[in-house]
């Protein structure tokens, strides 16, 4: 019987993953210039190399994340453009996390005219914990505020100038969490939208050691 997977378990599984991928042609990716669709098949290739070793739960409509029973969702996205978008729940998101922790697999597509093959090189990719899981900017501007002893009202007139999207008591309600509890620095972009636009542009270029985040395969630019 397979064990259960763990979360150094899906780090590890990541990293070999990479390699593995990096090193072979994808025949049916030639071609292929949807981003959403290469993303679907790298998570499908994925979670059946987590499903060949490890006791796992995949997919789940009510929780709306790939990997469940480690609280993860996997992100795949191109290096042109580091982003993918995520349900809505409520603005707390963008202050305190989404809620779960990320996996994002960031690939560099090349196809291969000769041969009809498209080459994935992944160029990144990160575990960020859920405590990680915020907007940067937000965070850290709060962050500061807290620590200048500013009061709810304040609080409240900075999240209304960031548009974040709640009404007038869910923006206390939050005003008051925020003195009390201030939140942890995040490290993605968050935009406002129907679903929020997460981007990773601060993550694949971090070098500096945080807590919460493991590169498992580190981002060199080209010069």
């Amino acid at each position: 019987m397979n064990k259960n997977l763990t979360i150094k378990d899906l780090i590890s599984e990541a990293q070999q993953f990479c390699v593995t991928q990096s090193s072979i042609q994808h025949k049916e990716l030639f071609g292929v210039t949807d981003g959403k669709a290469v993303g679907t098949l790298i998570e499908h290739k994925f979670q059946k190399q987590l499903c060949e070793k490890f006791e796992l739960t995949v997919g789940s409509s009510a929780k709306g994340i790939d990997l469940p029973s480690v609280d993860v969702d996997i992100k795949v996205t191109s290096i042109k453009q580091p982003q993918s978008s995520c349900p809505f729940k409520d603005a707390k998101q963008k202050v305190f996390g989404l809620g779960y922790n990320l996996l994002v697999f960031v690939y560099d597509k090349e196809d291969n005219p000769k041969t009809k093959e498209a080459h994935l090189d992944f160029v990144s990719c990160s575990f960020i914990s859920k405590e990680r899981t915020a907007d940067y900017t937000t965070t850290f501007r709060l962050r500061e505020m807290v620590k200048d002893k500013a009061n709810e009202a304040d609080i409240i007139a900075y999240l209304q100038d960031k548009n974040i999207p709640a009404d007038e008591i869910t923006l206390t309600k939050l005003a008051t969490q925020i003195i009390e509890c201030p939140p942890e620095q995040g490290y993605l972009t968050i935009s406002n939208a129907l679903q929020w636009r997460l981007q990773y542009q601060r993550i694949v270029t971090l070098t500096e050691t945080v807590s919460g985040i493991s590169k498992i395969v580190s981002y060199n630019k080209p010069k």
